[in-house]
């Protein structure tokens, strides 16, 4: 992947400004878009000789390197270059934010078909593969939207919006398959990722799904090769691990090695002839928060053992457990090679479960190997000396569990939850309206199991609502005198993840007749409010009741100022507290 926002990374003869302004950036932002930037000027690029040097050294080891120039999108560092190129002529600076720009090629303007033209002829004289990759993802279209050149084009191919899609998918389309007309002219395959759906796919083009399954399915239903990269269970830019605050800065989500293992990329909805176009599957490793060697290292292994079996392996000669036993084989090999691998699947895995008939939070522990796991209840650190969790481990009241994995060679590191109770802790509980399947987990009872969730919404601790609204009723199980209701959310609105519309309080002695005891309605969100965590904590007079019901509305139709408006927004939705 050689082009970006942030940087364009390969030298384009015809075009010398792509590397000369395109490849350096003045500054980079600090973390995930803090608004604090590090002031230090960076860039680089590979020459034509090097990035040849680069494919014979692959090919010698029977690898072929595939270019990504990713278009018309990811483009503001050629258009910080070339700003004729664009829809408003500029100017234009490499960005210096991590994301998706706006800014994307003038798909109006017909010196874009030549500049898609010179640089792909450049880039096939120096990758010989037969793949060769366009991008097509994340585009904007609210330039083209505005722009004449493009709304022109738009008018000249008689291009109209439908059910399925906008005129400006179909426009994008216009330009994927230029693209691809021109590869397939100098003997060339396309590959595009999923956006390249819409609009109607290039007539040879192979897909990589990434943005889950979906798109790769319905490539295969049309009879396209398909390239099986979903982000939910092959982004290794994803964390492997829960305890995200003791790990290497990065993007987020939560992807650990037995997800990984788990996942089958010849998908059932498939007939047995469609399935033979779903060709293979690829894990990512986007490297805004990857900057070393080792910690790319750290990413990949042993998540690349995993994908290995996912990919050679028949569903059912696949066997985690039977993998684990193997695993430490080929640990050695990685320390004999000084690899820094991650060491994750060593620790102490538990599972938390809330058990509404008993009222307490059950924890079942486990160890790759059967190692012998110690735990405290107070706070304190485990040791050898600590008792043995050799059973389900029944908590019911506050505490601070710690848990560790002992062995000769060394200890694990330590696992560690706080678990708050509260009057609706471990009570039954009933979603009204359907959890969002992607992101269900354990359900309902995740919101009453007291554990809270923590800035990463793909843990587990979070559920979430789309295009539906948090509705539960919990059952205190006898008359309850109660007096405030909390919950937290997790907001990311660069991933279309906002916070509630308002917030409703019921109550009900027989849960058929409810008395309100709260409602309040909120703003939408704006585009200078944060992301992470807010709390929501409602307060009212003291009341005896046995039902709670809370309501509280995601957004249905994301703000004009987000990319995505005008659709419905998630809701991650965290612990409920009564008290």
């Amino acid at each position: 992947h050689i082009t970006d926002d942030q940087g364009w990374r390969i030298e384009i003869k015809k075009y010398p400004l792509l590397t000369e302004i395109g490849s350096q950036r003045k500054e980079t932002v600090i973390g995930r878009n803090s608004g604090e930037y590090d002031g230090k000027p960076y860039g680089g690029f590979y020459t034509q000789e090097q990035a040849k040097e680069i494919v014979a050294y692959a090919a010698e080891r029977y690898i072929t390197v595939i270019p990504e120039i990713d278009l018309p999108g990811h483009m503001q560092a050629a258009l910080a270059a070339y700003p004729h190129l664009g829809c408003t002529g500029g100017p234009y600076d490499v960005w210096t934010i991590w994301g998706v720009s706006d800014n994307v090629l003038c798909a109006g303007n017909d010196s874009v078909l030549t500049f898609i033209d010179d640089v792909l002829a450049e880039i096939m004289d120096i990758f010989p593969s037969e793949y060769i990759h366009i991008g097509g993802d994340e585009c904007p279209k609210v330039k083209w939207q505005a722009c004449p050149k493009c709304q022109a084009r738009i008018k000249a191919l008689g291009i109209k919006s439908d059910a399925k899609h906008s005129k400006e998918e179909y426009l994008q389309s216009f330009i994927i398959n230029h693209g691809e007309k021109f590869l397939n002219a100098h003997g060339r395959q396309m590959i595009g990722w999923d956006e390249t759906l819409e609009g109607g796919l290039a007539p040879n083009a192979t897909v990589m799904s990434w943005r889950g399954e979906g798109g790769g399915i319905e490539a295969a239903k049309q009879h396209h090769d398909v390239i099986m990269t979903p982000n939910t269970y092959l982004y290794f830019d994803y964390y492997q691990t829960k305890d995200t605050e003791n790990e290497p800065l990065g993007i987020g989500g939560y992807l650990p090695l037995e997800r990984v293992y788990g996942y089958e990329p010849m998908p059932r909805s498939l007939t047995p002839e469609e399935q033979k176009y779903i060709i293979g599957v690829q894990a990512n490793h986007w490297t805004e928060y990857i900057p070393t060697l080792s910690h790319l290292q750290y990413m990949a292994l042993p998540r690349w053992a995993a994908l290995c079996e996912v990919q050679w392996s028949s569903p059912e000669e696949k066997n985690y457990q039977d993998f684990l036993s193997r695993l430490p084989q080929l640990i050695k090999l990685y320390q004999a090679e000084g690899y820094n691998y991650a060491k994750h699947v060593f620790d102490v895995t538990a599972d938390f479960r809330a058990n509404a008939q008993t009222g307490v939070v059950e924890v079942s522990m486990k160890t790759i190997d059967n190692a012998p796991i110690h735990y405290t209840l107070d706070g304190t650190e485990p040791t050898a000396a600590s008792p043995v969790a050799d059973s389900v481990l029944a908590i019911k009241e506050n505490c601070t569990f710690r848990a560790v994995a002992v062995r000769p060679e060394g200890n694990s590191r330590i696992l560690s939850e706080e678990i708050a109770f509260s009057k609706s802790t471990c009570k039954p509980i009933v979603a009204n309206q359907p959890v969002n399947k992607q992101y269900e987990f354990k359900g309902g009872s995740t919101l009453v199991d007291g554990l809270k969730g923590n800035g990463n919404y793909k843990t587990g601790r979070w559920i979430a609502f789309y295009r539906n609204d948090m509705d539960v009723t919990i059952d205190l199980q006898e008359p309850t005198e109660i007096s405030s209701v909390a919950f937290t959310t997790c907001v990311e609105k660069g991933d279309w993840v906002f916070d509630v519309r308002g917030i409703t309080v019921e109550v009900s002695d027989d849960n058929k007749t409810f008395t309100k005891v709260f409602s309040e309605e909120y703003p939408a969100m704006k585009e200078t409010d944060r992301n992470g965590l807010y709390e929501h904590k409602q307060t009212f007079e003291p009341v005896k009741a046995r039902y709670v019901h809370i309501l509280a509305p995601s957004e249905h139709s994301i703000p004009a100022w987000h990319g995505g408006k005008g659709n419905p927004g998630f809701l991650f939705v965290d612990e409920i507290v009564i008290d």
